[in-house]
């Protein structure tokens, strides 16, 4: 655990919701959280939905953001699904859309694996997903971005594995500079 807390004071300005309002974790005095709650609520830059690849909607949290976002952000994700992504977004990639009507701005939308049917590559897909999405943060000039647990819920990700990947994956990608200017 010691390990895995030293590796979040590496992130700069971004607010980090690793786990699915009862318990707060501040570091870097306030710059960086781990919250439980409602991630539609969350007043940021950009939530990330943990989408199908569809992107048309679902259970979950992909659920919760397309009801409380309201139809712009299936019109967005028509929109992409149209001429971006035609099969539908690949596991381990990430596109922004708009929040509609969330509190957040923009809403990143990435496909985690589904735990035992990657062919032993789940580990690299779901840490690919917070690459991205972070990656997507920086390109648009987003500050705060807060993060569902992705895959652990109907995906089936053991939540120990994906805590362990998911800080691993965003240590890495704020320690390589991630072309983050905060």
């Amino acid at each position: 655990m010691q390990d895995y807390r030293a590796r979040r004071a590496h992130f700069r300005g971004l607010v980090i919701n690793l786990l699915p309002e009862q318990t707060k974790t501040v570091f870097l005095e306030g710059r960086v959280r781990v919250t439980l709650g409602d991630i539609t609520k969350q007043d940021v830059d950009a939530i990330v939905n943990a989408a199908n690849s569809s992107l048309l909607g679902g259970g979950g949290v992909d659920g919760a953001i397309h009801r409380a976002g309201g139809p712009a952000i299936l019109e967005a994700c028509r929109e992409i699904r149209r001429t971006l992504y035609t099969e539908g977004l690949p596991t381990g990639e990430a596109v922004i859309t708009t929040a509609g009507e969330l509190p957040a701005r923009h809403v990143i939308h990435t496909v985690g694996p589904v735990w035992g049917r990657e062919g032993g590559r789940e580990a690299g897909l779901l840490a690919s997903c917070y690459r991205q999405s972070l990656a997507l943060a920086v390109e648009h000039s987003l500050v705060s971005v807060a993060f569902p647990f992705i895959s652990t819920g109907a995906y089936g990700y053991p939540l120990a594995e994906a805590a362990a990947v998911s800080s691993e994956a965003i240590a890495r990608f704020m320690e390589s500079g991630g072309g983050l200017s905060v």
